[in-house]
């Protein structure tokens, strides 16, 4: 099973699972929930964040009902998260030989994972702020009364998004972040307000 961390087990079997049924460990606890505040942060929700980390944790994949009794949640709140969380290629369902229900693992690879959540996620959103700067300084040009300090800041504005949509691309071909196209244009702004 490229891109899981699983060790062959069944169930919920490992010898590092949770002490009963239906409990995480404390340890375990507090970095699912840390998990979660942080892909809440992101702006996704907090749970999607703790089914993928109680997943990676586990290293085995997990049925939904054991997901549900791990973490406390509702059967059609797991079902949502788990619908989610494989569209955005974070976890992938499995069946193994000797089961009848299918289990969830969680994507091992971060970079990748990361990697797929950008391009689905804030790469479209950058193109969209690209497209709408652009219109915006299309109509500002066709005004033609948009004093010319405006427009270049305008200009620059559309700049930025180009080079943040360029960096985000690049990440995604390459894993690599290159945001010197991004710090020019702020470079580029403070030295003229130097030269004034």
């Amino acid at each position: 099973m490229k891109g899981y961390l699983w060790t062959g087990g069944h169930g919920s079997t490992s010898t590092e699972a949770a002490p009963s049924e239906g409990r995480l460990a404390p340890w375990e606890a507090i970095a699912v929930d840390a998990v979660g505040n942080v892909i809440e942060f992101w702006g996704f929700k907090r749970n999607q964040g703790r089914v993928w980390a109680l997943l990676y944790l586990r290293g085995e994949p997990l049925t939904a009902g054991e997901i549900e009794r791990e973490l406390d949640l509702s059967k059609g709140g797991v079902s949502m998260l788990l619908r989610d969380l494989e569209r955005w290629g974070v976890i992938q369902r499995v069946r193994l030989p000797q089961d009848t229900v299918w289990r969830y693992g969680a994507e091992t690879d971060l970079v990748r994972m990361v990697r797929h959540v950008i391009e689905e996620r804030e790469a479209g959103f950058v193109a969209r702020i690209r497209a709408d700067l652009a219109e915006a300084r299309r109509l500002a040009e066709t005004a033609g009364s948009v004093p010319a300090e405006r427009l270049e800041r305008l200009e620059k504005m559309a700049t930025l998004a180009e080079h943040v949509e360029r960096a985000l691309r690049l990440f995604i071909k390459t894993s690599r972040l290159d945001v010197s196209g991004v710090l020019a244009v702020f470079r580029d702004g403070a030295g003229r307000r130097g030269e004034k």
